[in-house]
């Protein structure tokens, strides 16, 4: 993707130019660059915990924050547990996870599934909403989180270059 031309380029004096999308599209290059090399994005695997009501609300915000650096998302099944989620990691060709449910589901269930997800291979999981501390989540996404050293740290440890 090319970066629209910048109208005032050459014009004397004033404040620097700067584009808050920028660092977006270079994370977006970097994935463009990887499906145009392998022929797939890179990608997130959603473990949703519960029911549709309990983890929509944080599937929509992972899946929109992993998409904004070109981050594919893989929500299938659609909803795991400590039993089901090792395979559908295995199966969604992701090795990096994202947790998403309701803060009481966490309590009862983050730990047992990403220490599932860490069994099969998961090189990080990360979880959607509070940070808090449960055992085998590496990291938190939320609003207001630094989503740009997020997903740059996501494509990093998938070497997306």
């Amino acid at each position: 993707r090319e970066p629209a031309a910048d109208p005032y380029a050459g014009a004397p004096g004033g404040l620097p130019s700067v584009r808050r999308d920028e660092a977006f599209e270079a994370l977006r290059s970097r994935s463009d660059a990887h499906l145009a090399a392998t022929g797939s994005r890179p990608k997130v695997f959603v473990a949703a915990l519960g029911p549709a009501a309990a983890h929509t609300a944080r599937v929509s915000f992972a899946v929109n924050l992993f998409g904004a650096g070109g981050i594919e998302a893989v929500h299938d099944p659609v909803s795991v547990d400590a039993h089901t989620a090792g395979d559908a990691l295995k199966s969604s060709g992701a090795s990096v996870a994202v947790l998403c449910s309701s803060d009481a589901l966490y309590a009862e269930q983050a730990a047992p599934v990403a220490g599932a997800l860490k069994a099969a291979g998961a090189a990080r999981v990360f979880l959607a909403g509070r940070p808090g501390e449960y055992a085998d989540v590496d990291a938190h996404v939320f609003a207001g989180c630094d989503a740009v050293a997020v997903l740059t740290s996501v494509l990093d440890r998938l070497g997306v270059a």
